[in-house]
């Protein structure tokens, strides 16, 4: 049928099937979106939606939180300066073959510079930090992941809440085309005589609800632009267009249904879990709390001693130093011993989040099946609707231009026709969203760059 033809063709096209395409494009950040398919819509929100772009700061600002935590493997060299003046020098009483005379210590100007090399050898956060450092990268990595595949329902939906829309007006449309005639025809009859004026009324109602209706969809269109151009990141003040693959089959609505859900195939489950990895290397990181840290150091300073400042640069006094420090907590109060027990408990927390998110995932698995069911079934009833509701306008239309039916009775499969058409879009546009939240209860909607 006509309705079928004009209106599954945009709503045919698999959001996760284009994923592939949409990455493969270049970089869109300038590019006029006009007349453009539901893959360019998605590979341009993956590159210009803040929400995305954010993400991917977040694993920028990721990396280097991990190169900062590791540089601390690294020799850690320091420079210092310092100059003092001794206001009051110490005096030290001296007493030889009986006499006692005072000794002054020091100088009483002084300066030194030191150069100073640190080495850490075994340091419990260091340890931590080496072996976090995958498992943070993989929690970014995740992260972005889940704020991409959320890009891609969201814009999906609201493209085809667009397109949905646009089908509306033009079903109005030809309703207003079919009233306006109505209109018309009526009003001809009714200047012959043929029947009184509530007919005409009837039509003028008729004819001026159907024109609100328009002014409602087109005035709501306006909104679902604005609202899909935020969704993809695009100047709302350029120019922006739709447009639709024609070549896709029906049968691309359907899914199967007898998959069932795979718990690490949802992003949310595996982000968990790294997080339970990183919880027990916390754990782990209490555990080596009670080794020593050792470390070395070398050093070398230049100083500088003298009665008067305009002499003091004059001569160096150098002196170097090397040396190896341990450093054995032996007795902080059982903090380590509440840390590692706290560790510990959050491990456990965190595997009782890990069953709470199965469950969780089971139901909105069971929850969107049976609403696609639903909205199936829904779908192809409100498709049969359409044809009847057609076939009885026509009938009535034909019986009461040969005067055998009132004009009450055509109004009324007039009605039931659009309402049937309407409710036709509806359920498509159910059936779709619905589709893709099996596909994403699944966790068949994945993000490949």
């Amino acid at each position: 049928m006509k309705l079928h033809k004009s209106i599954l063709t945009f709503l045919l096209i698999l959001p996760v099937t284009w994923c592939s395409v949409a990455f493969g494009q270049t970089e869109q950040n300038t590019k006029e979106l006009k007349n453009v398919t539901l893959p360019d819509l998605i590979a341009y929100a993956l590159l210009n939606k803040p929400g995305v772009k954010q993400s991917l700061i977040d694993e920028e600002i990721g990396e280097r939180d991990i190169k900062s935590a590791l540089s601390g493997w690294f020799p850690q060299i320091n420079g210092t300066a310092t100059y003092n003046n001794n206001l009051k020098q110490q005096v030290q009483q001296l007493t030889m073959n009986g006499e006692t005379s005072l000794l002054t210590f020091g100088s009483k100007n002084t300066s030194a510079f030191t150069l100073q090399a640190d080495q850490k050898f075994l340091d419990a956060g260091l340890i931590q930090a080496s072996k976090a450092a995958k498992y943070y990268r993989q929690q970014y990595l995740q992260n972005t992941e889940n704020t991409k595949i959320n890009t891609v329902v969201s814009v999906s939906k609201a493209y085809f809440d667009v397109l949905t829309s646009i089908e509306q007006i033009k079903i109005i449309n030809e309703n207003n085309a079919r009233l306006e005639k109505q209109l018309k025809d009526s009003k001809a009859q009714y200047d012959f005589g043929l029947v009184d004026k509530t007919d005409y009324q009837r039509a003028q109602i008729s004819l001026s609800n159907s024109r609100a209706d328009k002014k409602r969809a087109e005035e709501l269109i306006k909104y679902k632009y604005a609202y899909l151009k935020e969704l993809v990141g695009y100047n709302s003040e350029k120019e922006f267009s739709l447009n639709f693959d024609a070549v896709k089959m029906e049968n691309q609505i359907l899914i199967d249904t007898n998959q069932r859900e795979t718990y690490e195939n949802r992003v949310e489950y595996r982000l968990l879990q790294t997080q339970k990895q990183l919880q027990h290397l916390n754990t782990s990181y209490n555990k080596w709390a009670f080794l020593p840290n050792i470390s070395g150091f070398i050093n070398y300073n230049w100083n500088y001693l003298n009665n008067n400042f305009s002499n003091l640069y004059d001569k160096n006094y150098p002196s170097s130093l090397f040396g190896l420090s341990l450093k054995l907590p032996i007795f902080q109060g059982t903090k380590r011993i509440q840390e590692l027990r706290k560790s510990q408990l959050q491990e456990q927390r965190i595997d009782l989040d890990l069953v709470n998110t199965k469950n969780q995932i089971k139901t909105q698995y069971e929850q969107a099946m049976a609403t696609y069911k639903a909205n199936l079934n829904d779908w192809k009833t409100a498709g049969a609707n359409v044809e009847i509701s057609r076939q009885v306008y026509q009938t009535i239309k034909l019986q009461y231009d040969e005067g055998i039916k009132a004009y009450l009775d055509l109004m009324t499969s007039e009605t039931d026709l659009r309402t049937a058409q309407l409710n036709y879009l509806n359920s498509l546009y159910s059936l779709l969203s619905s589709r893709l939240d099996v596909e994403q209860a699944l966790g068949t909607i994945t993000v490949n760059q």
